[in-house]
């Protein structure tokens, strides 16, 4: 453990105007206050701290930060409090120390809940200040690399997976890569054991087989570089074993099929010399085709540069060399620490737009689930680089398509996204982005984020935002529904409602306001007895069938289906169909038509649970899809003609099966988009009408 003089010597070595007091003054309150606290190794408590502000050191943080890591676990695990923090160190200090204190646990929440919480504290305090992160980054690199001293294995496991799925990619965020390193390679050990113990022993037979390999191929790529007039620092590695074991299953080969398990780093003094380099590289050892990535004129979206190649060495090794200036190779190793070094400790995070992406997330996310979902999408995914007609870069997923291209760009041009031009060419808003493709944005004032974008969209950002339209619109189509059945509700009553019924009524059912109610009895959560009883006590008597029948029947007339209400699968009813809708508990309306088999089985077998609700189309009620089956004699042209017909009569194919075939008919099933049931029977008629359609009827 550092000793009190030791660590503000190392500070004072890189910033000699740091205040010297306040690193005193936290030392000696940090030991005081964590007392006789012991760590699960037997170590004072009060070395961690210490060790996590030595981590800092290293990168060379200004004095505030290094007496936050000093502080960080004060509040939380001794009597020492946040005013008390402010008092003695100030407002930055304390501040900071708030950001990365230690979360209690809450045993009554799920790991999920615990998790998700843990991460929406952490991402909003660093939203506030970067410090934040690289405190909390310092202290998780600590607790793992003491982590073997846990004795329980599955609260070492718990906590490897945690440091795997949020804490090492949010390293990598950052561009802190030996920060992602270590952790990857402490939480890999714990939770691939077998296959940590397999891959090192592999990386020590290497050592031993090939001798000074690594040293000789350094030497040799100096000589090249050195004799080209390029002075280069030349050094070379084995990659670490999460690395390696990662690759062996994305590519599904085994150790020995691995190729470039071995890594060199070329530091050159000037950005010229980085691609003079490369030059003389590729002109004596051929590169692998695709395994070039030219990361300085396109950064990584955390700001990381390099030039990366693999080449095939004269005795057929590929080995990948990564050539960088030393200002480059600095931020490559500590990121954004770069940034808040004490020369630069007023520097903004331009390099995080990502973590405000996170911020926004976490006013969308409806659950934990989706939360950590999310923003595991915002970090994980490895990038690809696009251009706005106005060639501004941007950075995505591989795997992104012109809805989260749009975006990306700007929430508002995502909701307005009718459908994209890639290159030039008009392309549905399906397509996948490569990387390079100029693309813009085709939008509309009249659109609006639609449910199945959920399928097209895969980052963290596109899908909150969809996510969060939808919420939306469902909660005012069921305010709306609600309405609707709370009017009929009041009808029932067996006397007129009094002036102040309503608000004693919220009362009664203990609900915050009007649109609770209304969402409540569109929901089902609240049976129409529990209504009227709330609203005149007395009302639906002791039984609830005694309540009144529905008075009138419901239009669902600017409703949308699949948000206020469902149109059945087994029965797909059309406008002009007699219909009938079906409630249960916390589930929108379900409609049926008013002949389906479905129907009847639930009659038979129903429990209490199911309401039925009379409703009806309403005016101008847009489309819906309908299913017909149609036999075709199994000839050439047969399915055109029948396609043919369908257009005619304004219809839209949305699916089409082939059910059955043998040497004389073939079975279709086909779904289409109609109008109303009148529109429905004519196209039936017509296909009948065809020489080559033997039967066509609705299913």
């Amino acid at each position: 453990m550092l000793r009190q003089y030791e660590l503000v010597d190392r500070v004072l070595d890189y910033d000699p105007n740091a205040d010297e007091a306040l690193l005193n003054r936290a030392y000696v309150f940090s030991m005081h206050a964590h007392g006789s606290q012991k760590r699960a190794s037997g170590d004072p408590y009060f070395s961690h701290p210490i060790e996590v502000a030595g981590i800092l050191t290293d990168l060379r943080l200004d004095d505030e930060t290094i007496a936050t890591a000093i502080l960080h676990d004060t509040v939380e695990d001794t009597v020492a409090t946040p005013e008390e923090i402010e008092r003695i160190f100030g407002a930055n200090v304390a501040r900071l120390v708030e950001g990365v204190t230690k979360l209690s646990k809450i045993e009554a929440q799920t790991e999920s809940e615990r998790a998700a919480e843990n991460l929406r504290k952490f991402l909003l305090a660093m939203s506030d200040d970067i410090r934040v992160l690289l405190v909390k980054l310092a202290d998780r690199l600590h607790n793992m690399r003491t982590l073997h001293h846990i004795g329980k294995p599955e609260k070492r496991r718990r906590i490897a997976k945690e440091t795997m799925d949020i804490y090492a990619p949010l390293a990598e965020r950052v561009g802190m890569y030996e920060f992602m390193k270590e952790m990857q390679t402490l939480a890999f050990q714990q939770l691939e054991p077998e296959a940590y113990e397999s891959i090192t022993r592999r990386l020590e037979q290497l050592k031993v087989g090939g001798g000074d390999r690594i040293s000789r191929i350094s030497s040799g790529l100096k000589l090249l570089l050195s004799r080209a007039g390029i002075e280069a620092e030349v050094s070379g590695r084995e990659k670490h074993p999460y690395s390696i074991f990662r690759k062996m299953t994305e590519r599904h080969v085994s150790f020995e099929q691995l190729s470039d398990v071995m890594a060199f780093r070329a530091i050159v003094p000037t950005e010229e010399d980085c691609y003079r380099a490369l030059g003389v590289i590729h002109r004596r050892w051929p590169m692998v085709p695709g395994r070039f990535k030219d990361y300085i004129s396109t950064p990584k979206r955390n700001g990381y540069r390099s030039l990366h190649t693999t080449i095939v060495t004269g005795d057929q090794n590929r080995i990948e060399v990564q050539i960088r200036t030393p200002d480059m190779h600095a931020e490559a190793d500590f990121g954004l620490a770069a940034h808040w070094s004490y020369k630069q400790a007023t520097r903004h995070d331009a390099n995080v737009s990502w973590i405000r992406d996170l911020v926004e997330i976490l006013d969308t996310a409806d659950s934990p689930e989706e939360l950590l979902e999310h923003t595991r999408m915002a970090m994980y995914q490895d990038r690809i680089f696009a251009f706005s007609p106005k060639g501004e870069l941007i950075q995505l997923p591989k795997g992104a398509t012109p809805v989260d291209f749009a975006y990306a760009v700007h929430t508002d041009l995502g909701d307005q996204a009718v459908g994209a031009k890639i290159n030039g060419r008009v392309v549905p808003l399906s397509t996948v982005i490569e990387n390079g493709d100029q693309v813009q944005i085709l939008r509309s004032a009249g659109q609006s984020p639609q449910a199945n974008w959920l399928t097209l969209a895969i980052t963290g950002k596109a899908q909150a935002a969809i996510r969060r339209h939808l919420r939306s619109v469902e909660r005012a189509e069921q305010l709306d529904l609600g309405r609707k059945l709370y009017a009929d509700i009041v009808q029932r009553l067996p006397a007129q409602l009094g002036q102040d019924a309503l608000t004693h009524a919220l009362k009664r059912l203990k609900l915050a306001d009007e649109a609770a109610l209304m969402v409540a009895i569109a929901r089902r959560t609240l049976s129409d007895a529990a209504v009227m009883e709330a609203l005149m006590p007395g009302s639906a008597g002791a039984d609830v069938a005694a309540a009144a029948p529905q008075s009138s029947a419901l239009s669902i007339k600017g409703l949308t289906a699949g948000v206020a209400y469902d149109l059945a699968d087994c029965c797909r009813p059309v406008p002009g169909d007699r219909i009938v809708g079906l409630r249960r508990p916390d589930a929108g309306i379900e409609v049926h038509a008013i002949d389906c088999a479905v129907l009847a089985e639930l009659a038979e077998r129903s429990d209490g649970e199911t309401d039925w609700v009379d409703v009806q189309w309403g005016e101008d009620t847009a489309g819906a899809t309908a299913r017909i089956a149609v036999t075709v004699k199994n000839e050439p042209g047969a399915l055109g003609v029948l396609a043919t017909v369908i257009g005619q009569h304004k219809a839209n194919i949305i699916n089409l099966r082939l059910d059955t075939r043998d040497a004389r008919f073939h079975n279709n099933v086909i779904d289409v988009e109609v109008h109303d049931v009148q529109q429905l029977m004519r196209l039936l008629a017509a296909l009948r009408a065809l020489e080559t359609v033997n039967a066509a009827e609705r299913v």
